[in-house]
Parts: C-alpha cells; structure tokens; sequence
C-alpha cells in the first residue's frame, strides 16, 4: 500500500479503546455517539464498536429468574448496539484493522471476501465498504432474507450458496473459487481461521465479563467469581471470551453449544438446523478447544419458539402474568435473537446440569436481535400457527422451565483431544493447513502468543495515527 492510499484509510479504535471507550479522544467520542443514530453508515461508528453505552455502562441484563427457573444468576450481554446490530461486527473491524496496520490489505487495490453464515458478513458489508474495499459476502441461501438485505444496504455484494446454517464448506468451496478467479487482488477473510476475531472476543469482550463480574457483585449478586460462560458456536471467536474469564477466575467453566440437530463435537454429528449463526459442522481453527469444560446442545425448533415467547404480544402478556416488569419485557422482545434464546437454553441447561446455586453466576451472550428474523417467525407461525396466551404459557414451561439436563458432555482430556482432532478434516484435508500447525493449536503457548498480538495491534495503530498527523 502506498504512503499516499495509507494516509487516507479510515481507521477506527485500538482493542483497549473499544474495551475502555472513555479513553478515546472526547471529540470523536462524541461525533461516534452522534453518528450512531443520525447517519449509521458514517465511519466514525468504528469508535463505537464496544459493549458500553455513552455514559460507558455496560450492555446487559440479569435474566429474571421467574423466566429460567433456576437459583444460578444468568447474566447476558447484549450485542444490538453496536453499529450493525451485532457484536460480530467487532470481529470483523478487528481483522481488518489488524491487516491493514500491517499493510496486508489496500482498499485501492484488494476485493475483499468475507464467508459468513449471516452476521459475520454483516460486519464485514459494512466494515469493509466503511473502510472502502470492495466486500463480497458468501453466505447460505437459506439464511433469513434479513440478512440479505442488510449486506446490500451496507454497500456490500452476496453470493448465496446452496444449503443452509451448516453448510460451511460449500462457502469454502466459493471462496476458493473467487479467489482462483484472481489470486492478486481477492484476499478472503475468513472467521474461522482469522485470529482477529478471537482477539476481539478475548480481549474486549472478556474483560468487559471481568469487569461486570465485580459490577454486580457490588449489587448483591453471585459472589464475585464467575463460575461459567457458555456460547454457541458459529466461528468461535465468542467463545475466547471464557479463555479470559478463565484466566482471572480458574474455576470458571467454558461451555460451548450446538445445535442438536447438528451436533459436531458432541458426537460427530451432521444436519440441518435454524439456529442462525452457529452449529457451523466443523470445528474452528481458532477455537482453543484443549480449555473447554463443556459440550451441550439445544433444539433448533424450542430457540425459535423461545424467541416467539419473547416477541410476540401474548408472550408478552403471559411474561407480565408471571412477574416480569414491563420494561424488562420490552426489552427483551427486542435484544434477542435466535442464537440469543439458543445461548440463554444453553445457560439454564448447564446451571441445572452443575447444580449451581444462587452463589453462582453464568455469563452468556445475545448476538444480535429480534429484527434480523421476522421472516423466520412469520415463517414460524405459518407453520405451527398463531400464537395465543395458551400456547405462550406452555412454550415457557417446556422450553425454558422444563430445560432438561441430556445433551450435556464433560470435556474430560479424552474428550478435548477428540474435540481437537476434528480440526484434522476441515483445516488439513480441505483448507490446506499442516499437521504440524494443527499440532501446534493444542500447546497453550500457541494461545498465549495469539493473546500477546492485542498489545502490539495496538502499538501498530497508534504508530499509523502519528503517520496521518504528520
């Protein structure tokens, strides 16, 4: 990239900015927060990639109790505020940002492709146009015309691949294929392999858990350990974040979750399902699988009821009926996705399944919101019918009260390196990796070198900065 094209790139927070916003320059701190609702596709929203609001509180909420059933304390995190909607558009600025300070990728000359099954590309539309690149997105053609849509608006391009949530490697196979086409100018920035994503989730999104782990301690909540955090798994950047929980609180389970109907590490499973972003049939490159505790899955089917439950007016009414406040409900009906219900079943499963109390605190995450999936409730109810206080009331007491405990694996050392081996089909057989490099992903060295490059991405950055200013 020449010095020329670098001075007029568009760069937005280092990782410490977007975990302690207030840090950032009051001037664009405010122009961000303008931005974010008067003209969303300004890039000065990079600076509001983060989990905290402008009064730098943290977006979450405490799931009531009259809607788990359990004593444990469910706290979630909510990923509607950021720019896109997702907190998946994180992953994607920080891969790019890392690239571009390293002066990999040039927005003058390279076409970047991004494979997604939905909010990933997402992120990637609109960072990447921000950015100025050309961004080309590959996702399912099942997924939920929503998602379409938004790539196209952001000013990115969708190619559609047959299939739906867990057909990855015909994804793969396009992105191949385009860059085949043009091996110069395509740079593919895949999720899966691209440690940008899991230092995102690592760095930003744990601390942030840390942080609010002593934030609702002072409130009388768990007490002060974080005993689990538990994620579905699209690319597995999310779940980095229990790597650092783990860190400060050794106790802490890391638990991962599918889909049942696609249960690839619990069992070697394959299928279908519609739980939009996660259950993806392979296992990541950059999924630190040797520090999980835990395996669990859910229903495809219960996820969307769930998420019927929470949005729909009956469900409303039968949520106020059984104690919830009405601006809890609100929100909820809003901060809830399909991965976000499938993410809280997950939690309520584990706490049952570990006998956690009222001492115990499980974290977990809300990807990205109801809006992304009216087609798919719409869809819902031509299947399954109209939604009525009845129904409501019965999809509580199954799908969330009567969460069962199957479904549920340890991650004994067995069971980890079984967990690591799968890597072995995708990432060696299909995407060219070595043995060698898969051997090197089970030392924790390996990870702990991966966490290092936060602090010199950021040195990086701030070192391009002086360049603009000069």
């Amino acid at each position: 990239m020449s010095n020329a094209n670098r001075s007029q790139m568009i760069l937005g927070p280092t990782f410490e900015e977007m975990l302690h916003p207030e840090t950032i320059d009051p001037h664009i701190r405010n122009r961000a927060l303008k931005a974010l609702k008067e003209d969303p596709l300004d890039p000065i929203n990079f600076y509001n990639i983060t989990w905290k609001n402008a009064q730098n509180q943290i977006y979450y909420v405490v799931v009531p109790k009259v809607l788990t059933g359990v004593d444990a304390n469910i706290v979630l995190l909510y990923g509607m505020e950021f720019p896109t909607g997702s907190h998946k558009v994180g992953a994607t600025y920080s891969i790019l940002m890392e690239k571009v300070v390293r002066g990999e990728i040039d927005p003058f000359f390279h076409t970047l492709v991004w494979p997604s099954t939905g909010n990933y590309g997402i992120g990637g539309a609109w960072a990447g146009c921000r950015m100025g690149f050309d961004s080309v997105v590959i996702l399912p053609e099942e997924m939920s015309q929503e998602r379409f849509d938004m790539i196209h608006d952001f000013g990115g391009r969708a190619i559609a691949t047959p299939g739906c949530e867990s057909n990855v490697k015909e994804i793969y196979d396009k992105a191949k294929e385009l860059k085949a086409e043009n091996p110069e100018k395509v740079r593919i920035l895949n999720q899966f392999d691209e440690f940008g994503n899991y230092r995102f989730h690592y760095y930003v999104t744990g601390n942030t858990l840390v942080e609010l782990t002593e934030q609702i301690h002072t409130q009388g909540i768990g007490n002060g350990h974080a005993s689990a955090f538990v994620s579905t798994m699209g690319s597995s950047g999310t779940i980095a974040a229990g790597d650092r929980l783990k860190e400060v609180f050794p106790n802490c389970r890391i638990i991962g979750a599918e889909p049942i109907q696609c249960p690839t590490l619990i069992s070697n499973g394959y299928g279908g399902h519609d739980i939009q972003g996660i259950g993806d049939k392979h296992v990541t490159w950059i999924h630190n699988v040797m520090n999980m505790d835990a395996m669990v899955a859910v229903d495809d089917i219960e996820s969307k009821q769930g998420l019927q439950l929470l949005t729909s007016e009956p469900g409303k009414t039968h949520l106020k009926r059984i104690g919830m406040a009405p601006q809890s409900i609100e929100q909820f009906s809003r901060i809830f996705g399909i991965s976000g219900v499938a993410n809280l079943l997950c939690a309520i499963k584990a706490a049952k399944y570990f006998d956690m109390t009222a001492e115990d605190t499980l974290f977990t995450i809300a990807t990205d919101h109801a809006g992304r999936y009216r087609s798919v409730l719409q869809n819902m109810e031509q299947t399954y019918g109209a939604m009525d206080e009845q129904k409501a009331m019965v999809i509580h007491e199954k799908v969330l009260l009567g969460v069962k405990t199957d479904w549920v694996q340890e991650g004994t050392h067995t069971i980890r390196k079984q967990w690591h081996n799968l890597k072995y089909y995708t990432w060696v057989e299909q995407q060219g990796k070595t043995v060698e490099e898969l051997n090197e992903t089970r030392r924790p060295r390996f990870w702990d070198l991966q966490k290092e490059k936060v602090l010199e991405s950021d040195q990086l950055l701030q070192e391009w900065r002086k360049k603009q200013e000069g």
